[in-house]
């Protein structure tokens, strides 16, 4: 046996064997093109070159036999410049028809110059300088536009936002921005809707999967992961499985497979959510207002409501979105509890949510540490699909997974932080806690049926003792701005709304696997309500590691620690404000 110093760490393996044997025997992947293990390497290709100390250039995993005492990088800048240009210099000479060749999605170079970002040395059409990366959340690339106008449509048919318009004619039409301004510059809600729809890569989301892969794979930090409501019932359908499959278990074991130390459920945070959120509402019933009272938890509408409707921001609760929350305990009570410095965390959030990306950039969603540190609690958000490719690019085979468990202490949530996931779910889990903490009695039937279901809009109005409460849930960005524009003119009264920006809530959202089925959204939906109703605990009051939470950190919902760390704050990004600001 031979001892080696593989990325910093030691090992031992069989001496004598190639660099590329022994890291594939220890689960570390090198990249290939001419290695096949019924052939004799001959190290043409040079994508498997390694760092190996002493030695004046990179050399061939292929060919190089280990030495006792080697001490080898797969993963530093210079061996990654090196693949990058080496795959450049292949592409240089080879055909661009990926959508004729036969290959297909078992084309090797394909999947190596998507996972190294490889770009061609020069683009021949004429469209390739109309690449719009302004956005943390989407980029557009319409070189690659076939003019469907999906985008189009989606956005003002569904969303009713209005951001893009075909210009120009013939072959050189595209959908573009008014006055060609960057995306970021318009009143884009960063939903993703024109993403989800579009059928090439014309407009897709900001690919952080790709950062997030180079931090896997050099392991330098400690790896945090947590998982929205809605991912768990989408994440299948990128493998094969029946849309509506509940894969919580699978999705878990793909994380920890994937090299992250620690798995948590968002559902946690939901709770966490409806403890601030739900005694937000609770003091303003006692204290008459201000009404109505706005959900805060979809990132979408928070865009909306800064850029289009700055006049509802005192109705908005500071509750941070449950990712926020659940990053932000992460950064301060876990890292307290495994005794790490906060910045040695590395947290991912794993969301069906473009919008996610942008939430985390909001400079209000920073945490101060108790040495006066500032803090970007999360930081990087990656799509189901993001994940989806993550798992591909590992050859991780999903579906064949033994089912695995969320790590404690943030693992543990209730079928009301599941219901999260899909329109209505925060209304009815805030209602549950709300009816129980005001009136001190158990609920005779936990389903509030009124507000359930994929209708644009739905009112209800809940009797707690003796007090009607009106409610209203809003989701399709369409629907959010007649609703918004009614209460605004007088003709609608609530008590308390809940609103999402895209068609069904978080499970259609901008990140969630793209699929022509009609039915997509009822049966993620059902898939929803499922897992609510299989789980022991159904309200957020009674998770048991939220009120410990509270017991050993928080103190109280809304103490003041928690208004630091939970909440945060709204400003008006309106024209009507930046115009009267210059």
């Amino acid at each position: 046996m031979a001892k080696i110093f593989l990325n910093g760490k030691e090992f031992e393996v069989p001496d004598g064997i190639t660099v590329l044997e022994a890291a594939e025997k220890l689960g570390i992947q090198i990249p290939t093109l001419c290695h096949h293990p019924e052939l004799e390497p001959i190290g043409a290709c040079r994508i498997c070159v390694v760092e190996i100390e002493g030695a004046r250039t990179l050399q061939p995993a292929c060919t190089t036999k280990i030495t006792d005492g080697m001490k080898i990088r797969t993963n530093s800048d210079r061996v990654e410049n090196a693949i990058k240009f080496n795959l450049s210099l292949i592409m240089a000479n080879h055909p661009n028809d990926c959508m004729y060749c036969e290959a297909d999605q078992r084309c090797e170079l394909k999947k190596l110059v998507h996972k190294y970002d490889v770009r061609p040395i020069f683009n021949p059409t004429d469209l390739s300088e109309v690449f719009d990366d302004s956005s943390p959340s989407i980029q557009r690339d319409l070189s690659r536009c076939i003019k469907c106008q999906r985008c189009v449509r989606v956005c003002s048919e569904i969303q009713g936002m209005n951001i893009y318009s075909m210009v120009e004619r013939g072959y050189k039409t595209i959908p573009q921005t008014a006055f060609d301004k960057p995306v970021y510059e318009t009143n884009c809600i960063s939903c993703g809707q024109c993403a989800y729809l579009c059928p090439v890569g014309a407009i897709y989301e900001t690919p952080d999967w790709k950062k997030v892969l180079k931090l896997i794979e050099r392991k330098e930090k400690i790896l945090v992961a947590q998982t929205a409501p809605s991912v768990r019932v989408a994440i299948g359908e990128e493998f094969g499985m029946e849309p509506g499959s509940v894969s919580t278990g699978k999705m878990v074991a793909s994380l920890k497979k994937l090299g992250f130390d620690y798995v948590f459920d968002t559902n946690f945070a939901a709770d966490l959510t409806i403890m601030e959120e739900g005694t937000e509402l609770i003091g303003r019933l006692k204290e008459g207002g201000p009404f109505p009272m706005f959900t805060s938890c979809c990132p979408g509408w928070i865009n909306l409501l800064e850029k289009e409707y700055p006049e509802f921001i005192p109705n908005v609760s500071s509750a941070k979105s449950p990712q926020q929350m659940m990053s932000s305990v992460v950064k301060t009570y876990f890292a307290k509890k495994i005794g790490v410095d906060p910045e040695d965390i590395v947290m991912v959030s794993v969301m069906p949510c473009t919008a996610k990306k942008d939430e985390i950039k909001r400079p209000q969603q920073k945490i101060k540490l108790e040495d006066g540190r500032e803090i970007q609690p999360t930081d990087y958000v990656i799509t189901t699909r993001e994940l989806a490719k993550l798992i591909k690019i590992k050859e991780i085979n999903f579906a064949g997974l033994k089912d695995e468990e969320f790590d404690n202490p943030l693992g543990t949530s209730t079928g009301a932080g599941a219901i999260f996931g899909v329109t209505g779910g925060v209304m009815e889990a805030a209602l549950r806690t709300a009816y129980e903490i005001i009136t001190n009695k158990q609920l005779p039937k936990l389903e509030f049926d009124d507000v359930r279901g994929l209708n644009g809009i739905k009112e209800a109005e809940i009797d707690i003792e003796g007090k009607k409460i009106k409610i209203a849930i809003a989701h399709g960005t369409a629907n959010v701005k007649k609703l918004l524009d009614d209460i605004r003119d007088g003709r609608r009264y609530y008590d308390f709304i809940e609103i999402m920006a895209c068609p069904g809530g978080c499970i259609g959202g901008g990140g969630q696997p793209k699929s022509l089925d009609p039915e997509i959204l009822k049966k993620r939906a059902m898939a929803i309500y499922s897992i609510d109703e299989l789980s022991t605990l159904r309200r957020s009051h009674e998770n048991p590691d939220v009120q410990k939470l509270y017991e050993e950190f928080l103190e109280k919902p809304y103490s003041h620690i928690a208004h630091e760390l939970l909440h945060t704050h709204y400003t008006d990004r309106s024209v009507k404000n930046k115009v009267a600001a210059e």
